[in-house]
């Protein structure tokens, strides 16, 4: 009797052997979708945090204002057009900020376009340009929308609120520092919109 031969089983060891690497963790790199990631118009997958991130630390971002803006001086600075271009901190401070908070803040996604260097108080609506105590990482995805797009429109609405003679200043600031989804809800609507928009300045 003949010993029955080697090579279909090698052949198929070999073929689950291959299935497996292709499996493997070293294509991470490549994120595919799953239940806690989230696609954008370059077809790159980012991580959808906690609701919990939504909001800053309080104790490594409290938030800080611009001595340049009160009450009676918006009509000549934050209520002008471009006034948030002239006082932007280069994007070489903001990213080492960055790198800085999302070590900080404990978040093991360190990748950084996952994120906004976020002033907590807008510059549009006299928040410090370069304080650390008014920037943090941001996540742009959050569990039920409540990430850095949706904090963007409710800057967007404070500052019109605000230049408008609607609300004062001072409430503006308190709202965003305070309990941004709050402040919202409140000014915006209960629920985040899906989409990006447009920003006059954060």
């Amino acid at each position: 009797m003949h010993a029955p031969s080697l090579v279909p089983r090698c052949a198929a060891i070999s073929l689950v052997l291959l299935a497996a690497l292709a499996a493997s963790p070293a294509q991470a790199h490549r994120r595919e979708p799953d239940a806690g990631g989230v696609q954008d118009a370059q077809g790159r997958y980012g991580v959808v945090f906690p609701a919990a991130s939504a909001e800053p630390n309080p104790a490594l971002t409290p938030g800080a204002l611009n001595p340049r803006v009160t009450q009676t001086d918006i009509a000549s600075t934050i209520c002008v057009p471009g006034f948030t271009r002239g006082i932007r901190p280069p994007e070489r401070y903001t990213e080492r900020l960055k790198r800085e908070g999302i070590r900080a803040y404990g978040y093991s996604d360190r990748r950084l376009r996952d994120y906004e260097e976020d002033h907590l108080i807008s510059l549009e609506l006299g928040g410090s340009p370069d304080s650390p105590r008014n920037l943090w990482p941001e996540p742009h995805h959050v569990i039920g929308g409540w990430g850095s797009y949706a904090k963007d429109r409710l800057e967007n609405r404070l500052h019109r609120l605000v230049c408008d003679g609607r609300i004062p200043l001072a409430r503006a600031q308190y709202g965003i520092s305070h309990d941004w989804i709050g402040a919202y809800r409140r000014y915006v609507g209960p629920d985040p919109l899906a989409r990006r928009t447009h920003r006059y300045g954060d």
